[in-house]
């Protein structure tokens, strides 16, 4: 961005941040113009009026009246007709000097009166300013704050006190859901973890025959695919609320790392990785960045054909870090790629093969990017498989 661009850019939002009162200013202006107008009008009929009333029309009778018996006045009648027309004229001076010194008066009284009325506007609007910066600036970690505005109960008041009161459900709201997550992580991952326990004991029985084993085996399939569920119900949950750790870090040493835990090579459908690594430091929690690159690897390994290919790069940008996951795999109608960021959507071919997941590996990439404040994208390759782009913004110096 140019350094025009970038004044233009924040003239922009000074102008959008300044809109009401300038309007309200010129609301102000425009009234005291047109009172001013009017005013100045009426003042002019009615000092014409005077003017011709006691002036123009007392000098024609002075003129004109003469005493009984007395001689007619010297000279010609037309120079009283001069005298009579010059007193008119002066007369018209008098009222136009008097309109024009009106008018500039009145111009200058109107700069004076749009400044007081922009100040005024502000000063009746600071505490709206205030109420947006409480809104902009509460998230789910800080429902604490309040606004508090102070004053007499006008209709500002009756806002912020309307928009504290909402802050106060809000909070208990989030905070129920906080705890109802940690009791529902608790209560559901206990007695899976007590029949995974059963079921591996009871395949190490001796005495155990091979039907019994067999039926063990299946359960503790099944187990472990709810065992995953409800892992990835929770994270999903979690990833959707505000976070609550921020921190400077690196996407290519979280990729490295998450490229130790994942297998490339599964029995079923081995890949060859193609990588292009570049330092991005973006602001947020490791953990949930680390677990949303998991869910891109694993999805574009899984949903693959054997001998398949993917190909990922991270990259720092001036506006923040760009990752970009590309697999190979079957192809993909682009009618169905905006339903896969939806919890438990699956393609129309893996909806018969619920092995292959539950539908929740882009939904929890999707809400993590979200509470970073970045955005992802997922387009169809013409020869099969997706691409998936995600903008992460840029941490702050």
């Amino acid at each position: 961005m140019t350094l025009d661009g970038g004044r233009m850019e924040a003239a922009w939002q000074w102008w959008s941040s300044r809109r009401l009162r300038l309007r309200l200013t010129l609301l102000y202006g425009g009234l005291f113009l047109v009172a001013g107008s009017i005013l100045l009008w009426l003042t002019y009929l009615i000092t014409a009026q005077a003017v011709n009333q006691q002036f123009v029309v007392g000098a024609t009778k002075v003129l004109s009246v003469r005493p009984p018996g007395a001689a007619p006045p010297p000279g010609p009648v037309g120079e009283n007709v001069l005298f009579r027309s010059e007193f008119a004229h002066r007369a018209d001076s008098v009222l136009s000097e008097m309109v024009r010194s009106s008018m500039l008066v009145m111009i200058l009284v109107g700069i004076v009166a749009l400044l007081a009325g922009y100040v005024v506007a502000d000063r009746a609007l600071r505490p709206l300013d205030q109420v947006t910066e409480t809104a902009q600036r509460l998230s789910e970690s800080t429902l604490h704050e309040r606004i508090g505005l102070r004053g007499p109960p006008d209709e500002v008041r009756r806002l912020a006190d309307t928009f504290d009161a909402m802050l106060d459900r809000l909070h208990r709201v989030f905070d129920a859901q906080r705890r109802f997550i940690a009791n529902a992580s608790h209560e559901l991952r206990t007695p899976l973890a007590v029949n995974r326990t059963v079921l591996e004991v009871s395949l190490e029985e001796p005495a155990a025959s091979e039907d019994l084993k067999a039926l063990a085996r299946a359960l503790l399939g099944t187990n472990a695919r709810y065992e995953r569920l409800i892992e990835g119900l929770l994270l999903l949950a979690q990833s959707e609320q505000e976070l609550t750790v921020r921190r400077t870090v690196d996407l290519e040493q979280i990729v490295r790392t998450v490229l130790e835990q994942i297998d490339l090579q599964p029995r079923r459908r081995p890949v060859t990785l193609h990588q292009d690594l570049r330092p991005a430091l973006v602001e947020g929690d490791p953990l949930f960045l680390e677990r949303c690159l998991v869910n891109l690897l694993e999805n574009a390994i899984k949903h693959n054909v054997r001998d398949g290919e993917v190909w990922l790069s991270v990259r720092g940008e001036p506006e923040g870090a760009v990752v970009v996951v590309e697999n190979t795999g079957p192809p993909v109608p682009p009618y169905e790629v905006e339903d896969l960021f939806e919890p438990f959507s699956r393609l129309q071919a893996d909806r018969v093969r619920s092995y292959r997941g539950a539908g929740l590996g882009l939904s929890i990439v999707r809400a993590i990017v979200t509470a970073h404040g970045g955005e992802v994208r997922a387009t169809a390759r013409p020869e099969g498989g997706l691409r998936v782009l995600v903008r992460l913004p840029r941490a702050a110096p």
